[in-house]
């Protein structure tokens, strides 16, 4: 075990909740950040970790000065970012790449090396449809500036992550690890609070969520990681072999397992009978080509130790999810808050 200080970016969010919560299980001890109410939220929920964690407020990741919170820290783990149903292109764009440069320039002038990023796999898709650490999504600022909503959001983390390599191939001493995942799904984070109706903090379960009613939509494509999977390696790559040994860590990661959306809503109603009249209709489920991401994780398992065949099956992550969104509803309904599920 490690009593090294991390400094976890967004650990108030779905993912920065489950990483923090696997750190302090480790021994490390947790500096991080979040914002607004939030801020004490994220205290409550790891109130029994004590001394060994301090939530910090912080406002802005693309402006605010946080070279104060940098001070003894051994690694970043940045995992803070806009989500794309807020604010318009120019301010998806500016969160996204200033807000990534800026914390890890200032790690960089603390003299901090290791560096864990976040990005997503919308910053790998491309025409060729290969999935590669080599692989790019080829929008240009000029266009994204003219895109909005999911659109948006998949130039920024592309131009974002370029932003930290170009950085990173300046200061060639930093050691950065960055994760290209696609939704992911699972239960959410020991103490993980919720306020009422705030479909941001579920993140990317909310197109979970959208099974649970008759007028629910499907993802988009195929492909997921179980949150726990991806906190897991975030943790692991922490002590990765350095980049002169195993080459550039850029790691699109994905589960290895197929999740057919049809099946999965058939699963829920015969796991969860008491659900079964609330569901969306399993046959208008989407087909793809594939049920998962064709991804190499050889690369994620010589990075992270997270074996290939130790990710959770998604038998698993869809009914801890759905039993978790139940319990939010039920949350939710006793402080006299009606439950809509958003489908859009």
């Amino acid at each position: 075990m490690s009593s090294e200080l991390i400094l976890v970016t967004g650990a108030s969010g779905y993912l920065g909740a489950h990483i923090v919560h696997q750190l302090l299980e480790k021994g490390y001890r947790v500096r991080g950040t979040a914002r607004g109410a939030k801020v004490e939220l994220a205290r409550q929920g790891f109130a029994s970790y004590g001394d060994r964690i301090k939530i910090l407020n912080v406002d802005d990741v693309a402006t605010d000065d946080i070279s104060e919170h940098l001070k003894g820290v051994a690694a970043v783990i940045h995992t803070a970012a806009p989500l794309s149903s807020r604010g318009d292109a120019k301010f998806i764009l500016k969160g996204a790449i200033e807000g990534s440069v800026n914390i890890i320039r200032q790690a960089e002038k603390a003299g901090i090396k290791k560096i864990i990023y976040t990005s997503s796999i919308a910053a790998v898709f491309n025409p060729s449809g290969s999935l590669t650490a080599a692989d790019w999504n080829p929008m240009t600022y000029d266009q994204a500036i003219q895109s909005n909503g999911l659109t948006a959001y998949a130039a920024a983390k592309s131009l974002a992550e370029k932003a930290v390599w170009d950085f990173v191939d300046t200061h060639k001493h930093l050691e950065v690890t960055s994760f290209c995942p696609p939704f992911f799904y699972g239960p959410f984070a020991p103490g993980f609070s919720i306020p009422p109706n705030d479909y941001f903090a579920i993140s990317t379960t909310k197109y979970i969520h959208r099974f649970l009613t008759p007028a629910g939509t499907f993802p988009a494509f195929a492909g997921y990681i179980d949150v726990r999977d991806l906190a897991r390696a975030h943790v692991g790559a922490l002590t990765s072999p350095p980049e002169s040994v195993i080459g550039r860590k850029r790691l699109p990661v994905a589960s290895p397992y197929d999740l057919n959306y049809k099946t999965a809503v058939e699963f829920i109603g015969e796991k969860r009978p008491e659900l079964k009249n609330r569901l969306v209709d399993a046959n208008k489920a989407p087909k793809f080509p594939l049920d998962k991401m064709a991804l190499d994780l050889k690369k994620v398992e010589e990075v992270t130790g997270v074996k290939s065949d130790s990710y959770i099956p998604w038998q698993d992550t869809i009914l801890e999810t759905v039993d978790d969104l139940i319990k939010m509803e039920k949350d939710w309904a006793s402080k006299g808050v009606s439950v809509e599920i958003p489908v859009a």
